[in-house]
């Protein structure tokens, strides 16, 4: 068993997380913030600091030591990717830690899975994150996280998924679903509201990973990006 902390910050959401055995002991996000209109934090170098100090500040009260960190590890946001993996390699090489490295996607699986035990049997599950305009970034598992589609950025029209519609309930979700509601028409085809990207939601992989000495090399592990990223030149003022 393991005391392990999780670092999540591939998308516009931001959070912490602490896990003992599994079972989470520390939470904190600014998930209430965007939903009230805040500012989209997508500079969270600032925010994670202030999240990752009040998390190890409730270990070091209750002196519980850790034995790794876990890390969102793609696809999503390139600066946020990036951010979130370089805090977790600091805190290994600082405390001698193991790295264990999370998938994105299948973060966002956990809470559906927990919330849904009784989905179909042949159901298949589809977390879906917004890659801009009508692209996702996505996947497909059975209800055992079984890839059955490979992690893919996919730009989503009316006959998106159909192969898979025609045998099998599929329940799409993530901030990438909401869009594709209108596009995706079949009888099969499910949305899910309201589920985010939260850190609390990796320690059951983490876990899992960690008791199976599925660890990174912290000197070479970089984040899955999917998609190279992409300068933007700043618009000339007049």
């Amino acid at each position: 068993m393991a005391v392990i902390l999780h670092i999540e910050t591939a998308t516009d959401g931001c959070s912490v997380a602490v896990s003992q055995d599994g079972a989470t002991i520390f939470k904190i996000n600014n998930f209430e913030d965007l939903r009230k209109g805040g500012p989209k934090d997508t500079n969270h170098s600032k925010r994670l600091g202030v999240f990752v100090d009040q998390a190890m500040s409730f270990t070091d009260s209750h002196a519980i030591p850790f034995d790794a960190v876990a890390v969102s590890s793609g696809p999503g946001s390139y600066t946020g990717l990036r951010i979130g993996v370089s805090m977790a390699k600091g805190i290994c090489y600082g405390q001698d830690l193991k790295l264990i490295s999370v998938p994105t996607l299948q973060i966002l699986c956990v809470p559906v899975l927990l919330k849904n035990d009784d989905l179909p049997e042949d159901a298949l599950i589809c977390p879906m994150l917004d890659a801009r305009r009508m692209e996702v970034y996505t996947a497909l598992y059975t209800r055992a996280l079984k890839p059955v589609l490979d992690t893919t950025a996919k730009v989503i029209d009316e006959e998106s998924f159909k192969e898979e519609l025609d045998k099998h309930p599929i329940y799409f979700f993530g901030n990438g679903a909401e869009k594709c509601k209108d596009v995706i028409k079949h009888p099969n085809a499910h949305f899910i509201d309201g589920v985010e990207l939260d850190a609390k939601n990796m320690a059951p992989i983490a876990e899992k990973k960690f008791l199976t000495e599925q660890f990174e090399d912290v000197a070479y592990f970089e984040p899955f990006y999917l998609k190279e990223f992409v300068a933007t030149k700043a618009k000339k003022l007049l």
